[in-house]
């Protein structure tokens, strides 16, 4: 069954493709054929246009020559010259749009002689030959009259041919309407028969454990890697199932491991830090303040006169002083004693005094902390008031901290320039390393030029202080 569901779904393709392939096919030809049928309609519209076009050059002709022959004035005869010059024209434009139906041509080219013979053996001599007496003009109307009424009869027969077409073309464009609908029917029918068919099987088989796969797969990139899937499926689904199953749960194990190790690495680093600032503090430290009060006792007993080795003794003494207090600010920096002895709250304000940015602090932590969640927080401030100071260009910086559902919520916010990318080599790498270790979260906001947001949450419990 390794390959029977893809057998399966290229044998329902087939059968599909070739139904709609059927249909479409039918489409196509009923589109061809309305496409054609368009096309010849649109044609027998600009052939309807363009004889009423040259019929109404005929009558412009010959209301031009009737107002000239009335009143003699030449004015009379603008719309007879417009005319005669363009109904070559457009006679030619008819003929052309006929060119393919010989009836039409014939009817058109009639036309065209018959509006000839008109101008050149009635109009033109009428018009431009000598004055005429009253009777020789109305003689000369009715002979018009003959010519106009013939010429409109060859009009009225091509127009009824042309509309006669129309009819017939537009019964072909039905009935090729009529086939595309009966095939689009019968091809969805065909469609649905065969889809429903299939369907049920495909539900059964592929879609419901999909959608498992689907849920499954969302609850695991939620974080929940103890997901698992029953491994009911057959064919291509089962090999899913089983693979997704093995997935979880080395990620589960992966995950495991790694947060155990970075607990161990943070726990150990911790614990070094602490070693080294108990050594220097109660060693090397109080060796030298030792020295310090040694040599302050020696300078007092010592005459004034001579002065030098008071002054010597006086400048050695300044000298081991300064160095106390010096590694008195390095065992700080390892893991702050105020940490130790006071929580988080006190140590904070201990990093805020000696930030090179002036800090707003708004710290609602009443009592004491694990202490892994403490030492967490102390170095995730520590760590951000640094970048602020070296990279952020800011006025002012805003911490808070206070205690939400069972946990700790940090947040540091500057005014500076932005633009922080935590995948690049920032400090912020280190904090989002420590905080995953105690089990927290870390989110960055840093749009350029407004500032930097950073929110820590910790998981926490008050412990009595």
């Amino acid at each position: 069954m390794r390959y029977g569901l893809t057998r399966r779904l290229l044998t329902a393709s087939g059968l599909l493709a070739v139904v709609l392939g059927a249909t479409f096919g039918v489409l196509l030809s009923s589109v061809v054929d309305v496409r054609a049928a368009e096309r010849q309609a649109r044609r027998a519209e600009e052939v309807l246009v363009a004889a009423n076009r040259l019929e109404r050059l005929l009558v412009d002709l010959e209301t031009g020559q009737r107002g000239y022959a009335l009143t003699g004035r030449q004015e009379s005869l603008a719309p007879w010259h417009a005319a005669r010059s363009g109904y070559p024209a457009q006679a030619a434009e008819l003929e052309r749009l006929v060119a393919d139906d010989p009836g039409q041509l014939a009817w058109a080219r009639a036309l065209g002689s018959g509006i000839d013979a008109y101008v050149n053996e009635h109009s033109v001599p009428l018009v431009e030959g000598p004055p005429r007496d009253p009777a020789t003009v109305r003689e000369a109307e009715v002979d018009g009259d003959w010519w106009i009424g013939r010429l409109r009869g060859d009009f009225d027969q091509l127009v009824r041919a042309e509309q006669h077409q129309v009819v017939a073309r537009q019964h072909d464009s039905d009935n090729a309407l009529n086939r595309a609908i009966g095939a689009t029917v019968a091809g969805l029918v065909a469609s649905l028969l065969l889809v429903a068919g299939y369907a049920g099987h495909l539900n059964r088989v592929v879609a419901r454990p999909v959608r498992r796969v689907a849920e499954m797969a969302g609850r695991l990139a939620g974080g929940d890697l103890g997901v698992r899937l029953p491994e009911r499926g057959v064919g291509e689904v089962g090999v899913l199932e089983r693979a997704f199953n093995g997935m979880a749960g080395a990620l589960e194990t992966s995950r495991d491991e790694l947060a155990a190790s970075r607990a161990r690495i943070v726990a150990a680093a911790d614990q070094a830090r602490r070693r080294i600032e108990r050594n220097l503090h109660d060693g090397t430290q109080q060796r030298l303040v030792s020295l310090v009060l040694e040599l302050r006792a020696v300078e007092a007993e010592l005459p004034d006169e001579p002065p030098e080795p008071r002054s010597r003794l006086a400048q050695i003494a300044d000298g081991l002083t300064g160095a106390v207090d010096e590694l008195r600010e390095i065992s700080r920096g390892i893991h702050p004693a105020i940490l130790s002895e006071g929580g988080i709250t006190p140590a904070v304000k201990a990093l805020a005094r000696r930030s090179a940015v002036p800090v707003e602090l708004d710290l609602a932590v009443p009592g004491r902390l694990p202490e892994l969640v403490e030492v967490t927080a102390y170095y995730v401030v520590s760590e951000a008031l640094a970048n602020v100071a070296k990279h952020a260009r800011a006025s002012v910086v805003e911490v808070g901290a206070e205690l939400r559902d069972g946990g700790l919520r940090l947040s540091v916010r500057d005014d500076g320039v932005g633009g922080v990318d935590p995948g690049r080599g920032s400090g912020l790498v280190g904090i989002a390393d420590r905080v995953a270790a105690a089990g927290g979260t870390v989110s960055v906001s840093s749009p350029p030029g407004q500032g930097t947001t950073l929110l820590v949450d910790l998981p926490a419990q008050t412990r009595a202080g």
